[in-house]
């Protein structure tokens, strides 16, 4: 069976969303065990000028929902960027989720060929639906899946190499 738009795109999503809804998971027994403020990790950043937790999830929600409308006919959810609990985020990624698996492979048929442009305020770029997808929404789909990892480990949360890559099987 040949490589598919859906098969890069809509499989991938939902296994980053599930290994990140592992590491919540840990992340929520580290806090517990360790009597730290959930909200110490919520907010957690990396760098000042960097997205906190809740930035990275959000981000990742809006890149992989919002590549799927671009890619198809299909109008994404739009998520108000207001969560303010690990329940919250918890519930952005299960209904992102939802989205995703309402999507068939024959929804992307053809959106390898389709015109995608991006216009950011210092930056306008046109794709083709296949260069969009492995471009751009790939790598920052995942920048943002690592970006809360490391968030999470840099807090001291025990997670590791395969709570990123998830189940394998």
């Amino acid at each position: 069976m040949p490589l598919t738009m859906y098969k890069l795109s809509v499989p991938a999503f939902i296994r980053g969303f599930s290994a990140l809804g592992g590491m919540l998971d840990k992340a929520e027994a580290f806090a517990s065990e360790k009597g730290i403020p959930l909200t110490e990790l919520f907010e957690a950043r990396l760098a000042p000028d960097m997205l906190p937790l809740a930035g990275q999830i959000q981000r990742a929600s809006d890149t992989s929902k919002n590549a799927i409308g671009r890619l198809t006919t299909i109008e994404p959810p739009r998520f108000p960027d207001e969560e303010r609990s690990f329940a919250e985020l918890r519930e952005r990624i299960a209904k992102t989720v939802a989205f995703l698996g309402t999507i068939r492979p024959g929804d992307l048929e053809g959106s390898e060929n389709r015109e995608v442009t991006l216009n950011f305020p210092k930056l306008k770029v046109t794709f083709t639906g296949e260069d969009y997808l492995l471009q751009f929404v790939l790598p920052n789909f995942y920048f943002h899946i690592t970006t809360a990892y490391d968030i999470l480990r840099h807090k001291g949360v025990p997670i590791g190499k395969g709570d990123y890559i998830g189940g394998l099987g």
